[in-house]
């Protein structure tokens, strides 16, 4: 049984969260950058867990570099200083991006793919990963004047919650709750909607299994399915940091039309392996821009023994 919410807990939290973003709302931004790279120090320091999670993926993906620990140590390091200044970057996002501003955070690779399948009419998957910064695209959408849809995760706590749905709805995007709001997808993608959904989450021993990094990953079978479904092409995008802090590119990778899986039996597994492929070649480029601090290859096929 789940251990129960504390509300006193969760309105804490929140409050702290939420007072730790005014301030750095409120700071130079040379400082506020000072803070995120001594956070991010600091949590390489602590987090032995999420550390050794970390090392563990890394010399999966890149085993080239396993008997160079000083190497895949450079890139832990990397990623936790990503992650801090990540956070930051999205508490000062609101002040810092609108209409007048956005060129100067983050530039468009291949935009008119994106752009393009924006205008079309007909439903369009924007696909990403917990890579870069997955926040800014669908805030940089709004501020250009585009109507578009997130699947998200429910936090536990309501308050933050709450806070982050407005800052994700900022500017015009629509957030639809991972779990327990399939009408209200199906019937946005039906009407031509926009969605922006994470696609490198672990799936469980259900999943369709690809090939991400050299390692089988479990993949939610649903991305693909509603591509099929609705008849909408996929963009697959990532969004990293090129420069210094907020200074960002919006990548997109590759596109697909489920249309030209149209005769394969094996569809499904087939998209879901090519828009691992092409998030895998943008993290490539920017590794320790990805998040390697969770369990995505959690789940492993089962190995069935022969007979015999």
């Amino acid at each position: 049984m789940a251990n129960a919410r504390k509300p006193a807990v969760d309105f804490a939290v929140a409050v702290l969260v939420r007072s730790v973003v005014c301030v750095l709302q409120g700071l130079p931004m040379a400082f506020a950058f000072a803070f995120a790279r001594g956070l991010g120090w600091l949590a390489y320091r602590v987090d032995k867990r999420h550390r050794k999670v970390a090392v563990e993926n890394l010399t999966f993906a890149y085993p080239e570099l396993a008997q160079d620990s000083a190497a895949i140590d450079r890139l832990v390091r990397g990623c936790f200083r990503h992650l801090a200044l990540l956070l930051v970057e999205i508490a000062l996002l609101p002040r810092k991006m609108h209409r007048e501003s956005w060129r100067s955070l983050a530039s468009l690779v291949n935009g008119g793919r994106v752009v393009g399948g924006l205008l079309e009419r007909r439903p369009l998957l924007i696909v990403t990963a917990h890579f870069g910064n997955w926040e800014m695209a669908g805030y940089a959408l709004g501020v250009l004047g585009f109507k578009t849809y997130a699947i998200a995760r429910v936090l536990d706590n309501p308050h933050l919650e709450r806070f982050l749905k407005r800052f994700r709805q900022a500017t015009g995007q629509t957030i639809i709750a991972k779990k327990d709001d399939f009408d209200r997808l199906s019937l946005v993608m039906a009407q031509n909607g926009k969605v922006a959904t994470l696609g490198d989450q672990d799936a469980g021993p259900r999943g369709v299994f690809v090939n991400f990094f050299g390692r089988p990953a479990s993949a939610h079978k649903a991305v693909a399915l509603m591509a099929i479904e609705f008849d909408a092409k996929m963009v697959v995008v990532g969004v990293p940091r090129v420069g210094g802090p907020l200074d960002y590119r919006i990548i997109s990778e590759e596109v697909i039309d489920p249309r030209d899986y149209a005769t394969r039996p094996d569809a499904i597994k087939a998209i879901t392996q090519q828009y691992h492929a092409a998030l895998e070649r943008v993290i490539r480029r920017y590794p320790e821009q990805y998040f390697w601090l969770h369990r995505r290859w959690k789940s492993q096929p089962v190995v069935r023994k022969k007979a015999g």
